[in-house]
């Protein structure tokens, strides 16, 4: 890839990118239009370089000798990280993914009957699940703030219930996955401040699309993966917790060897930093190609990732809206690059397998997913499709016309 400086010029309120140099650097774009990065995005060639290059170290010398050669690399995950969402490397923890990330996170929390646990209606699913596991197992009560007519979570009425209930633990999800939908979760981390509540941000498919401020988000917890927007490998993702609550003492509840020191046969000490939420054992190939993908990321630049990546959702939106037969379900004041719609006349996985036919990728979204908003627009699936920079307009276009062309034809 280009040096940055000359990758990016600054315009008056438009950072460019030089889009032919990405897709350059990514070997994927040969092949497919990409539009399924809300699930995993395309590696760069520098991430796979880095994993390859390890795995080969590994069988060359042996996996603990490889891991001690590539230390300082290994390292660099929590610094770039860091710099990513605006922390410091002593306040990330690497994670296998950002469901278990949140998973530790949600262990460290002493919950006891009857605490309160507020969420939104467009929370993750499996943040609703285990929600709903620890109201079985402990009996803590969960209440959802409710949604604006116009879509997301209504901050004021949700300021109200954190007043009211003085809940044990705020959650939010920045952009929840079965929707286009970008919460405030700013707005909700001031009262949250105001009021000395805990609070936890799901920015699972945020990082990598938008500038991400752990300050000025004011959360306590923040998880995300590393194989969606920010384009890293799968199996990888990553925890940040604040100062705060590593001073508190918060600790996950299955601590090992490596978040903790063993310093006598009674008792153990766990460390200062956000690693007591790690374990021993790493996977050291992918810690490096998600290092790799952060410092690809940061890169480019997110402000510009910020502008063009929403801008070409916008662009799949307004072309897929006027077609009879397709519904637009995206709802809210602010909009990211998922953009999901119903079909009429097909059936879920037909649609989808005519649009992988056509070289394009997708994925559905079920009512199992997102049991309120499905409800709430009355539909049982979607499907989406999630563009990122390297997508060009060309391929929207493509894109808007294959769906044109598939709900012409019909299919049950």
């Amino acid at each position: 890839m280009k040096d940055n400086s000359s990758a990016i010029e600054f315009r008056p309120e438009v950072l460019q990118l030089d889009v032919a140099t990405l897709r350059a650097d990514t070997p994927g774009c040969r092949n497919v239009i990409h539009f399924n990065n809300a699930g995993c995005g395309l590696l760069a060639t520098p991430v796979l370089d880095a994993m390859v290059g390890h795995l080969n170290l590994e069988a060359e010398i042996g996996g603990y000798e490889a891991s001690a050669a590539r230390a300082a690399e290994v390292r660099a995950f929590h610094t770039e990280i860091a710099a990513l969402v605006h922390a410091t490397p002593d306040n990330i923890a690497f994670a296998g993914s950002a469901t278990h990330a949140y998973a530790n996170a949600l262990s460290s929390i002493p919950f006891e009957a009857d605490d309160v646990i507020l969420t939104t209606r467009d929370d993750f699913v499996s943040n609703q699940i285990a929600f709903l596991s620890l109201r079985k197992r402990f009996g803590v009560r969960i209440v959802h703030a409710p949604n604006t007519p116009d879509g997301g979570v209504e901050v004021e009425a949700m300021a109200a219930l954190m007043r009211t209930h003085r809940p044990r633990l705020v959650s939010v999800t920045h952009v929840p996955t079965n929707s286009g939908l970008v919460s405030p979760v700013a707005e909700i981390g001031r009262h949250c401040r105001e009021l000395d509540l805990l609070y936890l941000v799901d920015a699972c498919q945020s990082v990598g699309q938008y500038v991400i401020d752990v300050e000025e988000i004011g959360c306590d917890f923040l998880t995300a993966t590393c194989r969606k927007f920010l384009r890293g490998p799968r199996g990888s993702g990553f925890l940040y917790v604040s100062d705060r609550v590593l001073n508190a003492g918060y600790e996950p509840l299955f601590i090992d060897m490596h978040g903790a020191r063993w310093t006598q046969p009674g008792g153990y000490e766990p460390v200062a930093t956000a690693a007591r939420f790690e374990e021993w054992e790493f996977p050291y190939a992918t810690v490096l190609g998600s290092a790799a993908a952060t410092r690809y990321a940061r890169k480019v630049g997110l402000e510009a990732i910020e502008q063009r990546t929403p801008a070409l959702a916008a662009r799949l939106r307004e072309r897929l809206e006027p077609i009879a037969g397709v519904r637009v379900l995206d709802r809210g004041p602010r909009l990211a690059a998922l953009v999901t719609f119903g079909v009429e006349g097909w059936q879920p996985h037909p649609f989808k397998a005519a649009m992988d036919a056509r070289g394009i990728n997708s994925a559905l979204s079920f009512r199992e997913f997102a049991q309120f908003d499905f409800a709430d627009k009355d539909v049982e699936w979607c499907l989406r499709l999630s563009p990122h920079y390297y997508n060009t307009e060309e391929e929207v276009d493509r894109v808007g016309d294959a769906v044109a062309d598939l709900v012409r034809r019909g299919r049950r």
